[in-house]
């Protein structure tokens, strides 16, 4: 069965969805997604606080000048879950500038909004790590917010193929002050003594699972050093993706 798209309230094919080379955020980056997970149980699929990812991305399109329906993405995708027969997926909506010209200036251009729902596992594997200082830093949130902007993701992108080709799994983000700020997809905590610990930093990107694992744990949320890092008893990871995620080697 083909997997449909939701583009602009229509249910597409994913071999009829289209978009021109021409559009705006291919060029520049100018769109705001998120990822969002649904699992079955007993009683049908159940998607992971939709309403906050949501609202999240509400603000990305707010921070683009970009309007948002946030009602009509909500009911986008169940149906579009519910039109996959998915119960367990992988949810991407994602809303980008298309067409209306290809300069710098905001407004002119034509506001789209797509839901695609596909399977999925961690991006990490769903095994331990290997992670490594990345020797880049992370989009500082003075000159973009922490928020998920398409543009802003170069910079994940860009750190997550460095490690790579040094034989980890993940990079590590640090500021110039050695500050743990998060890694290319994932927000980081610590076990110190039995204490769980929940690194914070404003360039980091506010986590809805972090935010979940900091209410299930009772975890301290509090700046991190990297040699604080190093000295844990144990660090995980967590992530829409990677759900969380135990950290073998730093």
């Amino acid at each position: 069965m083909s997997l449909k798209i939701w583009i602009d309230g229509q249910l597409q094919s994913t071999e009829d969805a289209k978009v021109s080379v021409l559009s705006h955020a291919l060029h520049y980056g100018t769109g705001v997604f998120e990822g969002i997970r649904s699992y079955p149980t007993a009683n049908g699929a159940a998607v992971f606080r939709l309403r906050e990812h949501l609202l999240r991305m509400q603000r990305g399109a707010e921070a683009l000048g970009m309007s948002f329906a946030l009602d009509a993405c909500e009911q986008a995708v169940v149906e579009t879950l519910r039109v996959n027969q998915q119960a367990e997926a992988y949810i991407r909506p994602l809303a980008w500038y298309a067409d209306g010209g290809l300069g710098l200036d905001l407004g002119k251009q034509t506001a789209h909004l797509m839901v695609a729902t596909i399977a999925w596992s961690s991006h990490l594997g769903g095994h331990k790590v290997r992670v490594t200082v990345s020797p880049m830093r992370r989009n500082t949130a003075r000159a973009m917010p922490a928020l998920k902007l398409t543009g802003g993701y170069t910079n994940a992108t860009m750190a997550k193929l460095e490690a790579a080709r040094r034989g980890f799994d993940e990079a590590l983000f640090v500021d110039d002050a050695g500050q743990v700020v998060e890694c290319t997809g994932e927000n980081v905590f610590l076990v110190k003594d039995g204490k769980v610990i929940a690194s914070e930093h404003p360039d980091a990107l506010g986590g809805i699972t972090r935010q979940t694992a900091i209410e299930l744990t009772g975890a301290e949320v509090r700046p991190v050093s990297l040699a604080e890092l190093k000295a844990a008893d144990e660090v995980f990871l967590t992530g829409t993706s990677a759900e969380i995620c135990a950290v073998e080697a730093i």
